[in-house]
């Protein structure tokens, strides 16, 4: 008699109605899905389906818009139609527990690894090369470790209010509150959050957008635990990865742009130490920008522009 074969492993998830989306008029790209992890597969682990929009000649250079914590691709629709005006190809995923990508329901789901790992797959599913990056807060933790790891992939990189921890700068005050707020409060108030860290004042409409994806506390988990999968201590497992990424930035002599929200209290300084460490960024026209941690939302038509004359000028 043969033994049985082990039952593999298949995550608990949920998924956000589609209606929930239907009110939402100023982001009327068409989502596309692909499916990435295998069951299984502890560093990336599945089947989950990923949710992106894909815009754009499909000759044309590419551009990522990597969002992070509580956002998700429409964030960008402020960019988008600059970036397609230009002649651009646009993709924009909803990272794994955000916008209308597949929700783990178990916190321990998530890590800093797997992100890396899912975003990677939905690259490689979509066979992206010559990638111009733009990537913002958690955005560019994925995005900087997916370029320290494959920087053959990435033709230019464009960080606004982002950063890749390694241990080099202690994190500030205001992320230690941030922190704990997002672990111990009984409600996470999304579309609260967003606005907060946005200079502008937002509208009902995109408040509601924001909420959009977390209809009960259940599609929120991976919401509630990015915060404390920042890497900040040096015996954190995420450390030898980010690290052997930082080093891999300081070779990275390809554009590297730096146009951050000067009004963020937690990233507005952000750009300092990946300006000095990257070669790319040598001679750039680095920018402090007047908006928040959401630079997306208060200036995004003058990023969008910024990625343009870049592509421009590099290509």
């Amino acid at each position: 008699m043969s033994p049985k074969t082990p039952r593999q492993a298949t995550v608990d998830l949920v998924r956000t109605p589609e209606e929930r989306f239907a009110a939402i008029s100023d982001y009327p790209w068409t989502p596309q899905y692909a499916e990435v992890g295998s069951p299984g597969d502890d560093t990336c682990p599945g089947p989950l389906r990923m949710a992106y929009v894909d815009e754009g000649p499909r000759d044309a250079p590419v551009v990522l818009l990597l969002h992070g914590e509580p956002t998700w691709g429409y964030l960008y629709r402020h960019m988008v139609p600059v970036l397609l005006d230009a002649g651009l190809r646009v993709v924009v995923p909803d990272l794994v527990g955000f916008g209308r990508s597949d929700k783990p329901t178990d916190p321990a789901a998530y890590s800093y690894a797997r992100h890396v790992a899912w975003t990677r797959a939905l690259c490689d599913e979509l066979g992206l090369a010559d990638i111009t990056l733009f990537c913002q807060d958690w955005g560019s933790l994925i995005g900087l470790r997916m370029v320290g790891e494959q920087p053959e992939r990435f033709a230019r990189v464009v960080v606004g209010n982002g950063f890749l921890p390694a241990g080099e700068q202690a994190p500030t005050t205001a992320f230690r509150v941030w922190r704990a707020f997002a672990r111990w409060t009984p409600v996470l108030p999304i579309s609260r959050i967003v606005a907060v860290g946005t200079h502008r004042t937002l509208s009902k409409a995109e408040r509601a957008a924001y909420d959009a994806p977390f209809p009960t506390r259940r599609h929120l988990a991976g919401a509630r635990v990015f915060p404390k999968l920042v890497p900040t201590d040096p015996d954190d497992p995420a450390m030898p990865a980010q690290r052997a990424a930082w080093a891999a930035l300081g070779r990275y002599d390809r554009p590297f742009l730096c146009l951050f929200g000067k009004l963020d209290p937690i990233l507005g300084r952000g750009d300092g130490p990946l300006i000095a460490h990257v070669p790319g960024a040598k001679g750039q026209p680095h920018a402090r920008l007047v908006g928040g941690h959401f630079v997306q939302e208060d200036v995004g038509p003058e990023l969008a522009r910024g990625i343009v004359d870049l592509v421009a000028r590099t290509s």
